[in-house]
């Protein structure tokens, strides 16, 4: 299963009819039974019949406030031939979307969801291994809303989402979902223009990621932001198409890690990512598959030096993960904080050998 990122030609924005429908389970009168008095439904029936109705009118009722709430803090980002979306950070102007829509650009065009000009802005700094960007509006606008993000340590699975954008190009589009999974770690493709990032501890869900969604934003129905929709799987036996209802989000509390080191120092100062200051390549085994990782080149200094790995040695386990592939030694270090003690498992001449890494820090 490959997963692209989201990002897309530029496409104008289309004017979009949101329609909410709320499916109610009816309930039908019994007849006979001792008791009954021709067939018409006894309290409990009427209280059921009743009470249905009620709760989708609450549920909707609770959609339309959060969308009423947070689809303002939701924007447009027009980055020269290629869009996506960004969420408004704070009241300085700041916005926070993927490093992926951003791209190389360094101006910008925002559209905000009252459907205003756009107004302009520019890169603070993009963070590539987490795929997350600041962008700062140039002039702030009168009445500009940031997003409360929540703590996405505390989402559950089940629970209803809403994911907020401009999937191709349609501005302040809203589907809806639950928290499918959590804990996800993704890698995602880097040759067809997204960073090549692996992160960990994705937000999985069921809510419609299509190509524009990018940098908006998954809220809760309390209105709080928990993650970021970055990536939507495909499904190769599709021929590459998205896989229905698998997408995933920058968990909320990354996001609130990164964007404030972004905003008070104008880049990321502490990655929180474990290192092991290497240059590697994949290598295949004797039946052409994917067999380890082989380190081309050692940093000074760094974790696998201090841990006596050289050049020319082949990784195969790290920490009790199998390392055939580039992708699979990122996920096992997207896995682990920095300072972490972790065997290696490792070829040299021909030879299994093992040591111990204290990893170091992106």
């Amino acid at each position: 299963m490959r997963l692209p990122r989201t990002r897309v030609p530029l496409l104008p924005a289309l004017p979009v009819t949101a329609v909410l429908v709320v499916l109610v389970a009816g309930c039908s009168g019994g007849g006979g039974g001792g008791g009954g008095d021709s067939g018409q439904p006894d309290r409990a029936d009427r209280a059921t019949t009743q009470a249905a109705p009620a709760a989708a009118s609450d549920l909707q009722d609770g959609y339309r406030k959060v969308i009423k709430d947070v689809l303002p803090s939701v924007v447009q980002i027009d980055a020269s031939d290629s869009l996506g979306s960004g969420v408004v950070y704070d009241d300085q102007g700041h916005i926070v979307t993927n490093a992926h829509v951003v791209g190389e650009e360094k101006t910008f065009r925002v559209t905000t969801a009252t459907g205003e000009q756009p107004l302009a802005a520019k890169l603070v700094s993009a963070y590539p291994e987490q795929d997350l960007a600041v962008i700062k509006l140039d002039k702030v606008p009168s009445g500009l809303k940031a997003a409360t993000f929540g703590d996405s340590t505390k989402v559950d699975v089940g629970t209803i989402v809403l994911a907020m954008g401009s999937p191709l190009g349609l501005s302040s589009s809203v589907t809806q979902g639950i928290v499918s999974a959590t804990g996800r770690t993704v890698s995602e493709g880097s040759d067809d223009g997204g960073t090549g990032a692996t992160i960990a501890n994705m937000v999985q869900t069921s809510a419609a990621i299509n190509p524009g969604n990018s940098g908006g934003a998954l809220v809760d129905l309390d209105g709080q932001v928990v993650g970021i929709p970055t990536l939507a799987a495909t499904d190769p036996d599709m021929g590459d198409g998205a896989a229905p209802g698998i997408g995933f989000a920058i968990p909320s509390s990354m996001v609130k890690t990164v964007a404030d080191q972004i905003v008070r120092n104008g880049r990321v100062t502490d990655s929180g990512r474990a290192a092991l200051g290497v240059t590697a390549r994949t290598v295949l085994g004797d039946d052409y598959r994917p067999a380890g990782v082989a380190i081309v080149e050692v940093q000074d200094g760094g974790a696998a030096a201090e841990a006596g790995l050289a050049a020319g040695d082949i990784l195969t386990d790290l920490g009790g993960t199998p390392i055939t592939t580039i992708t699979s030694l990122s996920e096992a270090l997207a896995a682990v904080e920095p300072g972490a003690k972790e065997r290696a498992t490792y070829l040299r001449d021909g030879k299994e050998r093992t040591t111990e890494v204290t990893l170091g820090e992106m």
